[in-house]
């Protein structure tokens, strides 16, 4: 008889997929894991919960979610014949659990400010330590996630343009905001799955519900991931930690969490990650398995009443929601309209030049819902041969195959621009 206490096939209860049974015992230690642990502390939509209430769901869910639906996407498959073997159903599930382990504080917010380094390579770095943790019990799961395994639909899975990461996050990401366009069929769309010259297709039958999926998936992110206010929140997030950073490197009084300074005294390169270098007392991995975004906002709480200007005002607006002014425009922000903002950012607010690029932020944001020159969505036909979705829906998506962008310029909401 199975001891409670030490029964793994455990049952998670889901808010968007109901019940999760985690068929593996290694999936269950992997779930355990402080590395996995820690994704309960990452905000899946970073700052976005300042205009959606609801969106304080975190990366431990989504990987909880993703690693639900492939197994899904496994007896689909395996239903039609497709040969998937027990140690590849673990692997591949395993892979997608752990594909998001190496985000930065706030998702994507911070993965240029802190750390340096791309996620995808942090994630990677981070399981290649728990294969050696786990007696290289992952290792299948590191060559499928890497794209090295002989069975190139697996890795398909879990990276390309109609995997399980982004069929639950946007279901997921929907469900939290309350934005309804965000909603797809995703049982019928893993029911429609298949194989076929072993790279991962559609049936036929299922091009309307993909058709959605792309759709759902271009209006999620300009009404979510790239909502302007949200932009705003997180280039003012950016402008924080980097007056931050300056102030502590001149050695003034500045309140840090310990892992937060390790990060800001340190400032760790590819290398130091891939050595997995040993700094006071624990291994550069484990500081960062260590870093959430509680450490952020801890911080940012006592910033509000720093000397330094520029800190505590920035942390203000932020901790209290006080965001600058966002405006998006068709064309980048010229410089001769940048200098005269600049200007006036000066005379009104910081009376110091040098400290007014803090006041103004300006940049692009980019959307492509379909990027068919990176991988397509195969379609199988009827007569048994393949078709790019675009060629093969009866409506013009040609549109979502190009990459809009935008420009923006944030601005404290009380300058008067002349």
């Amino acid at each position: 008889m199975t001891d409670y206490f030490t029964n793994k096939k455990k049952i998670i209860n889901d808010p968007v997929f109901g019940f999760i049974n985690l068929q593996s015992e290694l999936v269950f230690d992997l779930i355990e894991h402080p590395y996995m642990q820690r994704l309960r502390r990452i905000k899946q939509l970073g700052l976005s919960f300042l205009v959606y209430p609801g969106a304080n769901h975190t990366r431990f869910e989504h990987a909880l979610g993703a690693s639900h639906l492939m197994r899904q996407a496994i007896s689909v498959l395996r239903l039609k014949g497709h040969e998937i073997t027990e140690e590849e159903a673990d692997a591949v599930t395993m892979a997608i659990l752990l594909h998001d382990i190496g985000h930065a504080p706030f998702s994507h917010v911070l993965e240029n400010t802190l750390v340096e380094i791309p996620h995808e390579t942090i994630s990677l770095l981070m399981m290649e330590e728990l294969n050696r943790q786990f007696d290289g019990k992952l290792q299948l799961a590191i060559e499928i996630f890497k794209n090295q395994y002989k069975k190139q639909f697996l890795h398909q899975l879990v990276a390309s343009q109609l995997d399980m990461d982004r069929l639950d996050y946007l279901s997921r990401d929907s469900f939290f905001t309350g934005v309804a366009e965000g909603i797809v069929g995703i049982d019928r769309i893993i029911k429609m799955l298949t194989v076929w010259n072993d790279q991962l297709a559609v049936d036929y039958k299922g091009i309307y519900s993909i058709e959605k999926f792309l759709i759902a998936r271009r209006l999620m992110y300009w009404q979510v991931y790239l909502h302007k206010t949200v932009v705003s929140a997180e280039f003012l997030l950016i402008n924080v930690l980097k007056r931050a950073n300056e102030i502590y490197t001149t050695g003034e009084k500045l309140f840090l969490t310990p892992t937060l300074e390790i990060f800001m005294k340190y400032n760790f390169s590819h290398d130091d990650f891939s050595k997995n270098t040993v700094v006071e007392g624990k291994k550069v991995l484990d500081w960062y398995a260590l870093l959430d975004d509680n450490d952020i906002f801890s911080c940012i709480k006592e910033w509000q009443s720093h000397s330094d200007m520029i800190l505590s005002t920035l942390s203000t607006n932020l901790f209290n929601r006080k965001l600058f002014r966002i405006q998006l425009i068709d064309k980048p922000v010229t410089k001769k309209w940048k200098e005269k903002t600049l200007v006036q950012i000066t005379n009104q607010i910081t009376h110091n030049p040098k400290l007014s690029q803090y006041f103004l932020m300006t940049g692009e944001i980019t959307n492509s819902a379909y990027n068919r020159h990176n991988e397509n969505i195969n379609i199988l036909l009827k007569n048994g041969k393949i078709k790019d979705m675009e060629k093969a829906s009866d409506i013009n998506l040609s549109v979502l195959n190009k990459t809009v962008r935008k420009y923006f310029a944030c601005y404290p909401k009380e300058l008067v621009i002349n």
